[in-house]
């Protein structure tokens, strides 16, 4: 007997399938341009020049010479690709230098590179947790870690963003669903630009005896005085069981890893199905990454940390003058291990200590509009990114921008002129957008 259901009806029938269409139809749909140059602060796009305010290449390493070499002898030494996965025939000398240098710069006594970011926290996630364990997650946890807990069939928990009462309120409910709890969170949020306050859920994990998990995609390479991240930042890294971070953005490739007790890295390095059962990344990613990594942790690490903190500030501030709701610079504990003197923390007038990171979204709020403002910045010459529901909450569409250590003051100020033009002349015709949100 045939089936009377099409699995194919879905992609015909999509709630959003006439927004698309329609965004089509009108030229704003922002996604799947087509770039034609490397990532730098100004690239070729679709046969104009656009200064790139949309990319994670936050220290601008995909162009520095030492890196572009750690590609290259890799790719000469060893090949195109390895054809394998790490367990059997996919393990260079590379894979062991960059796991042990990880390690050490995250100062933990154990990590081990996957060949996504992705990748990594579903073989964290998928395979430390099962159906009796319970995973709390921050509901702006990026993707990759919801699709982990699902993998795992853990018991689901959300807690409202930033809320650390509702955080609180799913551990002390987590008590008595038997088993482990893990908390996972972002350190630095992916669309939001916020960072988490760890010392917090450091503090609340140990009172409920929960298990903390920190993705430092945005913060590692980024954050504290070493670019360890937001859990080097505020002191808390000894106390932050796994971190996670990624390749693909400060450090110039592609791929992902884990850091964490020795233990549970061997665990996840003959456990983790994401692991085991995909290819290992291609040579010339692991040289690039290796390479940048010693670039971080070299004497120039602290300048370039400095650089893309300083442009993130003068970009976030620049599109607040201009009238934008813009993110708020973040206040840092005054008290405890916090690195008040890392690169990118000012002090304010009251004694108060900031940081501004370099994810800094712009709201707009309806998705239309966002489409539209996206499109007329692209014809002014400056490429952001866009958010739209369900990746943002209904009514919170933002444009995403951000910046590279090697964004310069002439260019970040061209960029920001746009933003004004774009502004009066959208304005003019659709109406006022968010305004500043008072501090």
């Amino acid at each position: 007997m045939r089936t009377t259901t099409d699995v194919f009806a879905k992609v015909r029938e999509h709630e959003r399938g006439p927004v698309l269409a329609a965004a089509r139809e009108a030229g704003i749909l922002p996604y799947f341009h087509l770039l034609s140059s490397p990532a730098m602060p100004v690239v070729e796009m679709e046969g104009g020049e656009r200064i790139m305010l949309g990319s994670n290449n936050y220290l601008g390493l995909t162009a520095d010479e030492r890196v572009l070499a750690g590609a290259q002898d890799a790719l000469h030494r060893f090949g195109t690709g390895l054809t394998g996965s790490r367990l059997l025939n996919g393990t260079i000398q590379l894979h062991l230098e960059l796991e042990q240098e990880l390690a050490e710069w995250m100062g933990t006594e154990d990590a081990l590179v996957f060949t996504t970011g992705h990748q990594a926290n579903l073989g964290a996630l998928g395979t430390l947790l099962g159906p009796a364990d319970t995973v709390i997650v921050d509901s702006a946890d990026h993707a990759s870690i919801l699709d982990g807990c699902l993998l795992s069939r853990a018991k689901l928990r959300v807690f409202r963003h930033g809320r650390l009462d509702k955080l609180e309120k799913m551990l002390a409910r987590a008590a008595d669903d038997g088993g482990g709890v893990l908390v996972a969170v972002d350190g630095v949020f992916s669309m939001e630009g916020d960072i988490a306050p760890l010392v917090e859920i450091c503090d609340l994990c140990e009172r409920y005896g929960a298990r903390l998990m920190v993705d430092e995609a945005h913060g590692a390479g980024v954050l504290g005085a070493r670019g360890g991240g937001t859990a080097e930042l505020l002191g808390v890294g000894e106390r932050v069981d796994l971190r996670l971070g990624t390749f693909s953005k400060s450090l110039a490739s592609c791929g992902g890893f884990l850091a964490g007790p020795h233990e549970v890295i061997d665990y996840l390095r003959i456990q983790a199905r994401s692991f085991l059962f995909t290819a290992s990344g291609v040579p010339a990613a692991v040289g690039a990454a290796l390479a940048a990594l010693r670039v971080l942790r070299s004497d120039e690490g602290p300048e370039l940390l400095e650089s893309v903190l300083d442009n993130a500030r003068r970009l976030r501030d620049g599109l607040q003058e201009l009238g934008f709701a813009v993110v708020q610079p973040q206040a840092l504990p005054s008290e405890g291990p916090v690195q008040l003197h890392a690169p990118g923390v000012r002090e304010q007038g009251d004694g108060e200590h900031t940081i501004v990171t370099p994810i800094v979204p712009v709201l707009v709020g309806d998705d239309w509009k966002a489409g539209l403002m996206w499109r007329a910045l692209y014809d002014a010459g400056v490429f952001v990114n866009t958010a739209l529901h369900p990746a943002v909450p209904p009514g919170g569409a933002l444009l995403r921008t951000s910046v590279m250590a090697t964004h310069d003051e002439a260019v970040l100020q061209r960029a920001l002129d746009a933003f004004g033009r774009v502004k009066r002349d959208f304005e003019a015709e659709h109406g006022p957008l968010p305004g500043p949100v008072a501090q």
